[in-house]
């Protein structure tokens, strides 16, 4: 068992340094778009499937919350939340369109739609990374090796090089806390955030 379990672990850091060494640019990029549309008043929405609508409630309580660095709260909306949206848009027109729809209601012109999918192939968020496109909204996806369809959808996208849900939603989390790292860095850093208090999760 102990073997298994370190062998595990050094599959998920080998990932990881693969990770580091093909797509920091990548993670860059989507930082920045994050940054501006933040800057200039705008609101991030996020969503995925499973695993991943788990991780878009965990962004989103990151970044309306704390992260690091104690300041204002930012506008996140995780798109996983609200269940008597989720299965109205679900029983009266179908389960691909639960994203679509609020970012119809939610989504304008400067926000950006943080788009999580291990296969790049998720109808539901493929269907509302395009119409946020449409509306002039920014579209930065997380998703798995090669990005699949999701990433021809995105100004930015970080596709992890595993074909392993878990090992890409590992990624996605560790790529999830880098980004709220840098987007507090961009816009509250003042030199020294060693007076923040302690997180008590």
């Amino acid at each position: 068992m102990i073997e298994a379990i370190q062998a595990r672990m050094r599959e998920s850091a080998a990932m990881c340094e693969r990770l580091a060494a093909e797509s920091a640019d990548a993670v860059a990029g989507a930082a920045d778009l994050l940054v501006a549309a933040l800057r200039a008043g705008r609101t991030i929405y996020v969503c995925g499937d499973g695993g991943s609508a788990a991780q878009a409630q965990h962004v989103a309580g990151e970044l309306v919350g704390r992260f690091l660095l104690d300041r204002p709260a930012l506008p996140c909306v995780a798109l996983t939340t609200d269940t008597s949206v989720l299965t109205a848009v679900g029983n009266d027109y179908s389960f691909e369109q639960v994203f679509e729809r609020q970012v119809e209601a939610l989504v304008r012109e400067g926000d950006v739609l943080l788009a999580l999918s291990t296969s790049g192939a998720s109808t539901n968020v493929l269907k509302a990374a395009s119409l946020a496109r449409k509306r002039a909204a920014r579209v930065v996806g997380l998703t798995g090796a090669g990005g699949g369809k999701l990433k021809e959808l995105c100004d930015a996208c970080v596709a992890v090089p595993a074909d392993s849900s878990p090992l890409v939603q590992e990624a996605h989390l560790v790529v999830l806390h880098i980004l709220c790292g840098l987007v507090e860095q961009a816009l509250f850093a003042r030199g020294d955030d060693s007076q923040a208090p302690e997180k008590k999760e």
